[in-house]
């Protein structure tokens, strides 16, 4: 009997091979930053070469296709190359870090709506104007503007024109060991600068230049904000959910709350995704298909759908997941009254690509990386985790299918999520089963809070409708949160971890589904190897001795690392504050595979302001010092100052002999900078940690 021929995926979704290399292309060209002539180069050698393929003749082409395909994906790349370089705003001529020096003036636009945050407020500008002297240059590119809280901030708005006098600082990470890349982050939305502004530092020019388009969104965005806090407004986290939920508004949201539904695997209903556009495709699809005069025109049905499915994605912000959902969702519509559909492997790799195109750095993106490998999770897995039980009830059916799809986007999503977020669920599939239908019901009731907020009696009834649902999840969350075995949080990952749990994942997945030997053993081999390299990663982590001085702005915080435990000496808010730890400490403490804080260390002796540990001595200074004179200095490895005392680095330099000064983080800069022409003066080694990040050093 003959075996039935089933066609690969990639001869059925051509879009997949010419996704890959365009994909290598821009990769290479973040962390290689080839020049432009060169890429030109290869971009029009390689596009001249595939196009003398076509005119030889067929025999010839097909003796000398694998060359073809050579030279395509060559092309492939080097068109990832180029759309990677001109997307970069640093390559442009006229961008202001190019002709920007200290001193020099910025008429900057006001990009958006201002935000307030707990201690000022934020918006993105644009800079227009350099005045330099008494010339003005123009340019362009964005920047991050902090504005401190004073009366004439709250008069500014979308398109507002100002003079800024305060020097630029650039965006910088904090340094510290797994922190959140945030200066990487920036540059990838095109963002290298920032300011922090007192009302002395800036005057408003009176002028006004606005986009139509952009401030309809923003009117239309302030207009859905208005009508939910109007008509959603007896409880702060049921409102704050409610904007999330309904157009990724995520400002008012608390951080409790929205730790709650991380642990608990639902935080993709905060974060604006697919589902949402799906749930309001469902409703738009349902809705023209029964509107007279519209059902009768498929064209018309087709502009209608694409018009609010791209008004809702802008609305929410356009982040890259809801910018997938729209493209797919376009290209399911137009394929469908085409005629056109085709598989759906293809429509993911040609939406990808076209995002790709529009801006190359969503691939960096983590919405963008899960929304796609959950889609394809589920497209792969699904159906055979569905047939795995065949239920007859239909009701308990229902809740299965709902099961399989999220046990199927966990597939290929948790090793990446492990990665950037170091925890893992265990309750995600009851929290998911709960979470997914309510949300998507709250998502149609908020739909209804802001389309009849105008009729008194039906937005009123209608918002506290929405309220009591939101409140009823909310509840629903936090007491799955609640148990101790929620989340499984602390998970050390590397790349070269992450890949190896894929190559795991990924062959085991296809022994089970194609029963492939080979890829069985491909499997345990890669599991093999993931269980080596935790076991050597716990063996170094056994064996480690460190030292970790944060930066923490204005805080003191340090570590004493030996083996798995570690000694905290800092402020103590920092050992209150959930999210200040989460942020600043915890990333280091999980590379470094912490679990235990105690409050002395084998290695470490303490006295006074005096430490050692192993052969180091270290001293910690925060209070003015002073010493009677001395025959020999006292011998000290590192002198670590905090707390900004009242002290002269050529005084401690009569005292002690020091082969290293650190400045931490809850220094003003000013002082720190003092310390450092002192330093030099006396050529002597110093770290400042707020510019120069975190300090860590074995011991």
């Amino acid at each position: 009997m003959l075996r039935p021929y089933s066609i690969p995926v990639w001869k059925t979704a051509p879009f997949i091979r010419l996704l890959l290399p365009f994909m290598a292309g821009i990769v290479l060209q973040w962390y290689g930053q080839i020049s432009l002539p060169v890429i030109i180069t290869a971009l029009i050698s390689f596009a001249i070469a595939f196009g003398l393929f076509n005119l030889f003749p067929l025999a010839v082409k097909y003796k000398w296709g694998a060359l073809q395909g050579l030279v395509l994906t060559a092309l492939l790349v080097s068109f990832g190359l180029f759309i990677a370089w001109q997307k970069d705003v640093r390559h442009h001529h006229n961008w202001y870090g190019r002709y920007y020096h200290d001193s020099d003036q910025l008429v900057v636009r006001i990009n958006e709506p201002l935000v307030e945050k707990a201690k000022s407020f934020k918006a993105e500008g644009y800079v227009e104007n350099i005045l330099h002297g008494d010339s003005l240059i123009p340019c362009e590119g964005k920047l991050l503007l902090y504005f401190a809280k004073d009366s004439l901030v709250p008069q500014l708005h979308y398109g507002d024109k100002i003079l800024i006098s305060k020097n630029l600082q650039a965006i910088k990470n904090s340094g510290n060991p797994g922190a959140f890349n945030y200066e990487q982050y920036a540059a990838f939305q095109q963002i290298f600068h920032q300011a922090f502004l007192k009302d002395k530092d800036w005057v408003a020019l009176g002028s006004k230049k606005v986009n139509q388009f952009k401030q309809f969104i923003f009117s239309t965005r302030a207009a859905v904000l208005a009508a939910l806090r109007k008509n959603i407004s007896a409880g702060k986290d049921e409102l704050g959910l409610a904007e999330a939920l309904l157009i990724g508004y995520t400002y008012d949201l608390d951080k409790d709350l929205v730790q709650a539904y991380s642990n608990t695997g639902v935080v993709h209903i905060i974060a604006i995704s697919g589902m949402h556009l799906a749930l309001i495709y469902i409703m738009l699809v349902w809705l023209f298909s029964k509107i007279p005069g519209i059902k009768r025109s498929k064209i018309l049905q087709v502009v209608l759908i694409l018009s609010c499915l791209w008004l809702f994605s802008l609305l929410t912000g356009a982040a890259a997941s809801v910018l997938r959902a729209a493209v797919m969702f376009s290209f399911i519509t137009i394929g469908k009254n085409l005629a056109r559909e085709s598989t759906i492997y293809n429509s993911l790799a040609a939406s990808a690509f076209v995002l790709l195109c529009y801006d190359p750095y969503f691939l960096w993106d983590v919405g963008f990386q899960l929304s796609y490998l959950a889609v394809v999770g589920i497209i792969v897995f699904q159906k055979p985790i569905y047939n795995l039980f065949y239920i007859k009830n239909k009701w308990a059916d229902g809740i299965w299918k709902l099961a399989s799809v999220s046990l199927a986007a966990q597939v290929l999503a948790f090793p990446i999520c492990i990665y950037y977020f170091h925890q893992f669920p265990l309750l995600f599939l009851f929290a998911n089963i709960i979470a997914v239908p309510l949300s998507g019901i709250i998502l149609y009731a908020e739909i209804a809070v802001v389309l009849f907020s105008w009729i008194p009696f039906v937005g009123a009834y209608t918002g506290k409708i929405t309220f009591w649902l939101v409140w009823l999840m909310n509840r629903i969350i936090l007491w799955i949160n609640e148990f101790s075995f929620a989340v499984w949080d602390n998970i050390p990952a590397t790349v070269f971890s992450t890949l190896l749990l894929y190559a795991t994942v990924i062959a085991i997945s296809a022994w089970l589904l194609n029963k492939n030997k080979n890829s069985f053993r491909l499997g345990l081999a890669a599991l093999l190897l993931f269980a080596l390299h935790n076991a050597f990663s716990k063996w170094q982590t056994g064996k480690q001795q460190k030292l970790i001085v944060y930066n923490v702005p204005q805080h003191r915080a340090i570590d004493f690392i030996d083996g798995n435990t570690y000694k905290f000496i800092g402020d103590s808010i920092l050992k209150k504050d959930g999210l200040l730890q989460n942020f600043h400490l915890k990333p280091a403490r999980i590379r470094a595979g912490l679990n235990t804080i105690s409050d002395s260390l084998n290695i470490l002796f303490h006295k006074n302001m005096f430490y050692q540990a192993n052969n180091k001595r270290i001293l910690l200074i925060t209070e003015p010092l002073t010493f009677a004179p001395i025959e020999q200095k006292i011998d000290v490895d590192i002198i670590i100052i905090s707390k900004n005392p009242k002290l002269y680095i050529p005084q401690l330099a009569k005292i002690f002999s020091c082969k290293q000064y650190v400045f931490d983080a809850s220094n003003s800069l000013w002082k720190i900078g003092k310390w450092q022409k002192d330093c030099e003066v006396l050529h002597l080694q110093c770290y400042s940690i707020p510019e120069q990040g975190a300090f860590v050093t074995d011991l």
